[in-house]
Order: C-alpha cells, then sequence, then structure tokens
C-alpha cells in the first residue's frame, strides 16, 4: 500500500516537471529601435557674405579714387 502511494506520487510528480520543463529556458528578446539623427546640411551664411563681400569692394573703390581736387594748371 506505501508502494502504490509512492509510485502515485512519483508518477504524478514526474508529469508535472516534465511539462513545466518541456519549452526549456527562452531567453526574451528585446527588440531596441535604431535611433534616427537628422543631420541639417551646414550654413555657410551665404546670404550674408555676398552683399558684405560687395560693400567692402564699394568702400575700397571709393577709397582707392585717385580723383584729386587740388590739381594745377600751369
Amino acid at each position: 500500500m506505501i508502494m502504490t502511494k509512492f509510485a502515485t506520487f512519483a508518477a504524478a510528480l514526474g508529469l508535472t516537471a516534465t511539462s513545466a520543463l518541456a519549452g526549456g529556458y527562452v531567453a526574451p528578446v528585446v527588440e531596441v529601435e535604431p535611433v534616427i539623427v537628422e543631420e541639417r546640411p551646414a550654413s555657410t551664411n551665404a546670404g550674408l557674405v555676398v552683399p558684405a563681400l560687395l560693400l567692402l569692394g564699394v568702400i575700397a573703390a571709393v577709397a582707392s579714387d585717385d580723383d584729386d581736387n587740388d590739381s594745377t594748371t600751369d
């Protein structure tokens, strides 16, 4: 009688243990989304550089004007 109780207990324990470990351990898969970095085109401030260069050219032309009014006529 003790042997049948032991056999029944062993069979019940064996059936529950195999169903609990049937699939084995599977590590969880963590999905990581890639980080998207938006790069802006390099700004050259061409909207300010060109007018500044033109203004410097006009200033240089006015400063180098050789038209002097103190010329003497003989």
